[in-house]
Order: structure tokens, then sequence, then C-alpha cells
């Protein structure tokens, strides 16, 4: 992509200036471009463009949304190619992933294209013959909605896809480190004949444009996807108007093998889940709970892949994991590693920095670390790896819950029963027995604890952005 790139805002169906920042490359630190911040004059006028595109919108068939909902994935992935190389550019990951997340991205969009025409209410059995009895659900209004860096296809895409499905006008928030690519999206939203004023988009100093949205009468949904101090802000700001919110925040996901799995399967899926993206994902799995008879064996097979793995720039098709995203996520891997040493775990692999341009981490595993250590208890959002053995069901369900998040988890067992059981037990809103699929269009994605609330993908999902109506009818 040009190194001069200018990604603006886009309000009422047209592009906008604004006072700007630097975007960075963070595999080689360049600038490639800078992106438009939002003033209040800018946030009013997205306001006032999602009031009146929330008349038009909710009045168009769900046929009619279809059809835009489904041109828009065939345009996402029309233009893969170019997207996928403003995502590596941000945000780091390998060109391979950018191109498998906007793929996803149209994913989204087209399983929400033919399930808004599916959005089905309920009649409801009349008390009297001349009496009709109706559940009706309508699309709930204006949303304002929060991406984070790491996912920025798939994260707009979410919520952008659901809130057109519905019926709703959408004021999207992503992330101002990884612009490019949600201005891609809302492109193709363009292209596709969303109306004027329906898809919004904006960037800004983070807490300004969430008050200044979240407070306004206009918006009537929040969603957003990030940290947990800062759902909790959000969360606070939407209460004080009783806005409802869908809360998609931190993981850290416990990976368990048991006694009787293939450990040399559970050692791939740990590699593939571990370190795509450099483990910046909210459902990476993070503490890998291995049964004491099958930890010698996974920690040596894990390893020996993770050893191998061809770490490098993003852009060259030869890099199997990129860079973090930021300085912020180099020292908190300096800090995870520190802490896990210091309190008696041993680094099995990596644990440094990489060169001294471009903020690449070595894949890291650290091993026998205590659960009172950092990387125990807190969502590293990095390639680090903490890997202990358990003994007994009990015990690694109670360790496994007994951190504060509860989104995603896996479980490797050969064992029908135990897979159903552990399911129960884990108090998170994913599991994956005997593989890593936990987010795909179709289903309900979300967390329990301080991992959120509310539902994205599936019906649940599409639900959120809806109210229910009850009707009742008498004709004599």
């Amino acid at each position: 992509m040009a190194s001069n790139a200018q990604f603006k805002m886009f309000i009422d169906g047209r592009w906008r200036d604004g006072s700007s920042r630097p975007v960075i490359n963070p595999a080689t630190e360049a600038t490639i471009g800078t992106v438009a911040l939002a003033s209040e004059e800018d946030l009013d006028l997205a306001l006032a463009a999602a009031e009146h595109g929330f008349r038009t919108w909710r009045s168009t068939p769900a046929v009619g949304r279809s059809r835009i909902l489904r041109r828009i994935a065939d345009l996402l992935r029309e233009r893969t190619a170019e997207i996928a190389e403003t995502l590596t550019a941000e945000e780091g990951k390998t060109i391979a992933e950018a191109r498998d997340e906007v793929e996803k991205a149209a994913e989204h969009f087209e399983w929400m294209s033919e399930e808004c025409r599916r959005a089905y209410g309920r009649v409801i059995p009349p008390r009297s013959l001349d009496m009709r009895q109706l559940a009706t659900v309508e699309p709930i209004g204006p949303v304002a909605a929060f991406t984070p860096w790491n996912f920025p296809a798939t994260g707009p895409a979410r919520k952008i896809s659901t809130a057109l499905a519905a019926g709703c006008s959408i004021i999207i928030k992503a992330a101002e480190e990884t612009p490019g690519t949600c201005v891609a999206i809302v492109k193709a939203c363009e292209d596709a004949g969303v109306p004027r004023g329906v898809v919004n988009l904006v960037f800004g100093v983070p807490s300004q444009v969430s008050q200044r949205l979240i407070d306004s009468p206009i918006i009537r949904k929040v969603t957003f996807t990030g940290s947990v101090p800062v759902g909790i802000r959000l969360a606070e700001l939407a209460a004080r108007t009783l806005k409802p919110c869908t809360m998609e925040l931190g993981g850290q996901a416990p990976f368990i093998v048991f006694e009787d799995a293939d450990s040399t399967m559970a050692a791939k899926a740990a590699f593939t889940g571990k370190f795509r993206n450099a483990g910046q994902v909210c459902v990476a799995p993070t503490r890998f709970f291995i049964h004491e008879s099958k930890y010698d064996s996974f920690l040596s097979e894990f390893g020996e892949l993770a050893r191998k793995l061809r770490v490098g720039n993003g852009a060259d098709p030869n890099s199997q994991m990129g860079c973090v995203q930021n300085p912020r996520r180099m020292s908190a891997m300096e800090d995870f590693t520190s802490d896990a040493i210091r309190q008696g775990g041993r680094v099995a692999l990596g644990g440094e920095r990489i060169g001294n341009r471009g903020y690449f981490w070595q894949p890291t595993i650290v091993a026998d670390v205590p659960d009172s250590a950092a990387v125990m208890t807190k969502e590293p959002f990095g390639p680090i790896a903490a890997v202990v053995a358990f003994k007994e069901f009990d015990e690694v369900v109670d360790r496994a819950n007994s951190v504060a998040y509860g989104l995603a988890s896996y479980v490797f067992t050969g064992s029908a029963k135990i897979a159903r059981h552990i399911s129960q037990a884990l108090d998170v809103g994913m599991v994956a027995v005997n593989g890593l699929a936990v987010s795909p269009p179709e289903a309900p994605m979300g967390g329990v604890k301080d991992s959120g609330y509310g539902r994205e993908g599936g019906s649940e999902g599409l639900l959120e952005y809806m109210k229910c109506k009850y009707v009742s009818e008498v004709h004599a």
C-alpha cells in the first residue's frame, strides 16, 4: 500500500477529513499514512446521520437488506488482495492470515444476509376466538459500535453486518492503529448501495468519542469489543441512559489435554491456536493444562513446532507469524516472562525480543508456572504460552475456572463422557472439544464473568440488535 495513505471518516454518505495522527507499520515502525480524527461537530453530524439513516433503513424490507448485505460480501471477496495488504501493513499479521480474515469478514455479511430474512416473531395462543396475540421483533435503533485493532476486518464486519441485518443504522468507531481495513469495509458498504446515513465511520480520542456517542439519546444500543476496564467504563456510560450493551471483553482460555487424548493432535492444535496473529486473539488458548501422563510428550511436540516457526514481516509470504502490534505488547511480553521466571517457572522456548526494528517477539513457552503467576491470571495477548501439569478432573476444572475471565476454552479427550462433563463444568461462553472452532458466523460468540455479556453471531447475535414488542388485537 502507499506510504502516504489518508484514512478518512465516513459520515452521512461523505468521506471527511479531520485533524490527523500517523498510522505506523508495526513490522517496520515506518509511517504508512494518517487517520482523520473526529471533532465534536463531526460526532454530532454522525449522530444526526444515523438518526435519519435509521428511519430509511428500518423501512427497507428484509429481502432488500439481504441483497445489499450479499453484495457487500461479494465486493469484499473481489477486493481481498488489496484489503489484506492494508491489513497486514497496519496490524502486522501475516498476509495469509490477513486474506483469511477478509474472507471471514465476507462470511459474516453473507450469513447475516440470509439470517435477516429469518428474524421471526411468534403467534401466542389467544384467550378468545376474536383475539390475536403476537410477539414481534423490530430493529432497536441507531447503534454505537467500538472495535479493537487485533481483528480490523472481522471485528467491524460482525457489528456492521448484524446492525444492517436487523434494520439498524450504525456509527462505528474503529481502532486508530488499524483504520484502513475498516475504511475498505465501509467503502464496500457504500458501493453496495447502503443508503446515506445508515453506516457511519469515525475515529478519534476514544474516551471523547465514546462519551459523546453513548450520552446521546439518538443511540439506542452499544456494542464493544476490547479490554475489561474500557468495557466497564462504556457499560457505566450506557447505564446512565438505560442503553443495552453487547460486551465481548478479554479472555484467558484454558487448553486442557486429558490422559486419553491424542497428544500429537493436541500439540498441533495448541501451536495453531496460540501463535495465530502472534497470540493477539481474545479467544487464544493461554493456560495449557496437560495431564501429567502426557505432559512431557506434549511439551516436547508443542515446543518443537514453535521452535520451527518462521517469524518475520507479515508482508513476506514465507513468514508464519508476524509482529505484535505496538510497543505496549512488547513490554507486556517482557513483564509476563520475567514474572513467570521470578515465581519459579522456566522458559522452555523463546522469551526475548527479535531484532531492534519492528515489534517482534519470539514464540515463548514457559513451563511449570505456578497458578499465581501473571501469565496464569491475566490476559497475555501475545505469543506466550504457560504449560502446567494436572492430575485429576475436579482439580483441572477448579484451576480452569479460578480466573475472572470466561470466554473460550479448549478440551482434548478421547472420551465422550469426559467431553460432556467438562463442557458443562467449565464456566465459559464457548467450549471447543478436539478442535479450535469457537466463532464461526453461525454460532453465538461471547463470554461470562469479566469476559462480558451478550452474544455476537448466530441468530442470538441478531436478536441483540432488536427489541421485542407484544401486540394484542381484538376483532369483534
